[in-house]
C-alpha cells in the first residue's frame, strides 16, 4: 500500500519540438542539449528536487529514446526512489486498445491511475522545454494560502509578445476573470509560463469531463482552463519574477545560450544553492594551446581548443583546430571544427564533422538568422553554409553549395 503524496510533478516532455528543426530530428525536445553540460529538461528536475517535490511522472512520445536513456532512474537529480522518484510514462495500451496523448490535458488524463496511486492533494503540471530556476514550494503555498482550485504561474512581458502567449487578466488580489490563447490583441501582460497546480479533486474533475467531448482538443490553455473559468472555479495567477526563457524555436535557444555569458550572466548556473544537476559523463580537462584565443565563452571539459573562440558555448569533448575562429555559436558535444574554418551565428549539433576552411553562417547575421547543421554530419572541407540554412542531413549540403 502506498502511503500519500502530498503533491506529485507531471512533466510534459512529448511534444514534439518542430521549430527546432534539425535538432530535434532524432531527439525530443527536452533532451535537447544546453550550456555545454546539460539538457533542457534538467532544469525542470531540478527545480522539482530543489523545492521537495520527489515524485515526478514523465511523459513522452516523440522520439523517447535518447530522453529515455538520459533520465535512467533519476540518480543525478537525486530522484532514484524505491517510492515516488522519476518514472517515465509512455502512451500504453490499454482495455479500450492503444492511444497516442491527443494533447497535454489527454496526456494527465491517461495517466490519473499513476497520480491516484499516491492520493495527492495537489498536482503540479509542467513542461520540458524551458529554461528557469524556480521554487516550486513557494507557488504550492501560495495555492493553499488562496484557497485556489488551480494556480498558473505568470510572468510579465512586453505587450508586443503578449499574443505569443496564453495571458490571463486577473483583478489585484490575483484572480484570474480571463484568460485568452495568444489572443491577436492582449488585454494584458501575464503570461502563462504553462506552469499549473491543481487541487487534485479538480483536476480530475475537469479532465474526466474533457475527455468526454469529442469537440475538445484536450489541452490545458484551449480546453481546461477556460472551462474551469466558466465553472465559477477559483484560479489565481502566481507571479514569477526572474530568468525564465521559452526555448522552442532555434533563435530562443542559442539566445538563451548566449546568456550564460558576460561578466554577470543572465541565467547563473553556478549557484550552490540552487543547482541545476545533469547527467553529465565525466571528461578529462580542457586543453587550450598556447596559440589559442579564448574570449567571453564557455568551454566545457574535454576540449582541445587551437584556434579562436569568442562570444560562444562549447559543449564536451569538441575539437577546434588551428586557425578555426567560432563566433556567437553554440557548438554542442564531440564537434570537430577543421583548421582555417570559421563559423558565425550557428548552432552545430553533436559529433558533426566542420571540414577544414568551411564557412557556416555569417559574421553580420543575428538571433533571427542562425545557422543549424545537425548531428553526425560531415561537412566537406571548403563548403560554405549561409545564414539561416538549416542542414538535417548531409544531403542538404549540397543545396547550399559549396
Amino acid at each position: 500500500m502506498f502511503r500519500t503524496k502530498e503533491c506529485v510533478a507531471m512533466l510534459l516532455a512529448g511534444g514534439q519540438g518542430s521549430r527546432l528543426y534539425a535538432l530535434t530530428e532524432k531527439n525530443a525536445k527536452p533532451a535537447v542539449p544546453f550550456g555545454g553540460k546539460y539538457r533542457i529538461i534538467d532544469f525542470t528536475l531540478s527545480n522539482c528536487v530543489n523545492s521537495g517535490i520527489d515524485t515526478v511522472g514523465v511523459l513522452t512520445q516523440y522520439q523517447p529514446l535518447m530522453l529515455n536513456d538520459y533520465i535512467g532512474n533519476g540518480l543525478p537529480w537525486d530522484l532514484d526512489r524505491a517510492y515516488g522518484g522519476v518514472k517515465i510514462l509512455p502512451p500504453y495500451q490499454g482495455k479500450n486498445g492503444a492511444d497516442w496523448y491527443k494533447g497535454t490535458a489527454n496526456a494527465i488524463y491517461q495517466n490519473l491511475q499513476f497520480i491516484n496511486r499516491y492520493d495527492p492533494e495537489y498536482v503540479l503540471i509542467l513542461s520540458g522545454d524551458h529554461i528557469y530556476k524556480m521554487d516550486y514550494a513557494k507557488m504550492l503555498d501560495y495555492h493553499k494560502r488562496t484557497g485556489a482550485d488551480c494556480t498558473i504561474a505568470v510572468i510579465e512581458v512586453p505587450i508586443e509578445e503578449a499574443s505569443r502567449f496564453g495571458i490571463m487578466s486577473a483583478d489585484d488580489e490575483g484572480r484570474i476573470y480571463k484568460f485568452a490563447e495568444k489572443p491577436k490583441n492582449p488585454e494584458s501582460t501575464k503570461a502563462s509560463m504553462g506552469i499549473y497546480i491543481f487541487s487534485k479533486a479538480k483536476l480530475e474533475k475537469y479532465l474526466c469531463e474533457d475527455a468526454e467531448d469529442t469537440a475538445s482538443s484536450n489541452d490545458f490553455g484551449k480546453n481546461i482552463i477556460p472551462n474551469m473559468l466558466a465553472g465559477g472555479e477559483k484560479l489565481m495567477a502566481y507571479p514569477f519574477v526572474g530568468y525564465w526563457k521559452d526555448v522552442g524555436t532555434i533563435s530562443s535557444l542559442w539566445e538563451a545560450n548566449m546568456d550564460l555569458l558576460g561578466e554577470i550572466p543572465a541565467l547563473n548556473l553556478y549557484d550552490e544553492e540552487w543547482r541545476i544537476y545533469s547527467r553529465h559523463e565525466p571528461h578529462s580537462p580542457q586543453y587550450v594551446g598556447a596559440e589559442a584565443v579564448v574570449d567571453n565563452s564557455s568551454i566545457t571539459e574535454g576540449c582541445e581548443i587551437m584556434g579562436t573562440v569568442r562570444s560562444s558555448v562549447i559543449g564536451a569533448g569538441v575539437k577546434i583546430e588551428a586557425g578555426a575562429v567560432v563566433c556567437n555559436s553554440v557548438i554542442l558535444d564531440g564537434v570537430t571544427v577543421g583548421a582555417g574554418a570559421k563559423i558565425s551565428y550557428a548552432i552545430i549539433d553533436s559529433g558533426t564533422i566542420i571540414g577544414n576552411d568551411c564557412i557556416i553562417g555569417d559574421e553580420n547575421a543575428d538571433s533571427a538568422s542562425i545557422a543549424v547543421v545537425g548531428a553526425d554530419i560531415s561537412v566537406p572541407a571548403g563548403t560554405k553554409i549561409g545564414a539561416g540554412a538549416m542542414i538535417s542531413r548531409e544531403s542538404d549540403i549540397s543545396k547550399e553549395g559549396k
